[in-house]
């Protein structure tokens, strides 16, 4: 494998044609997926080195092709990128294989760089205290994920109205 084929999976095609063209750039031969279904449907045929795949997809979310690719192809390097990042989701993408986990906006050579890094980074910030916004996003994410990204589960379980639910899932997560 050097040929550096990449899987990019990413339902906003602005977003995706920009990114394709970015990292196309910077060596790699990128084929690109709208949904979990069609990503997964091209493992096979393309075997990918790389995978980028965005987290909020529509039908199956992005774990799924996570878990899809490392199954096929156990050696591939695989990144979740998303705009709803939250530790619940970056715990689940991590067990599922992923290589590594990066929140939206992050432009070409982060996610070069997030591809070819094998270790962590010990100089990362660590956040003194969250803020309450943040906190309840991340446990909203926790228990979406906890209930298969059921939303009327979801939000029985949080004893909260559907639509209030929906509406704080719409919402990007605040940045403390």
């Amino acid at each position: 494998m050097n040929d550096n084929r990449l899987l990019l999976v990413e339902d906003d095609a602005t977003f995706r044609g920009v990114l394709a063209r970015a990292l196309s750039r910077r060596g790699y031969a990128v084929t690109e997926a709208r949904s979990a279904e069609e990503a997964l449907d091209l493992v096979d045929q393309l075997r990918p080195e790389f995978a980028v795949i965005d987290l909020k997809l529509p039908g199956e979310s992005g774990l799924a092709v996570v878990a899809g690719v490392r199954g096929r192809m156990p050696a591939a390097r695989v990144l979740v990128l998303t705009g709803y990042a939250s530790v619940a989701t970056a715990v689940e993408a991590i067990k599922l294989g992923a290589t590594h986990y990066l929140a939206k906006p992050a432009d070409a050579d982060q996610i070069h760089e997030a591809l070819h890094r094998d270790v962590g980074d010990a100089r990362h910030p660590v956040t003194e205290r969250p803020s309450l916004a943040r906190l309840e996003w991340e446990h909203i994410q926790q228990v979406l994920a906890e209930h298969d990204n059921n939303v009327s589960a979801t939000a029985r379980m949080l004893k909260m109205h559907r639509r209030t639910l929906q509406r704080k899932l719409a919402k990007k997560p605040s940045k403390d």
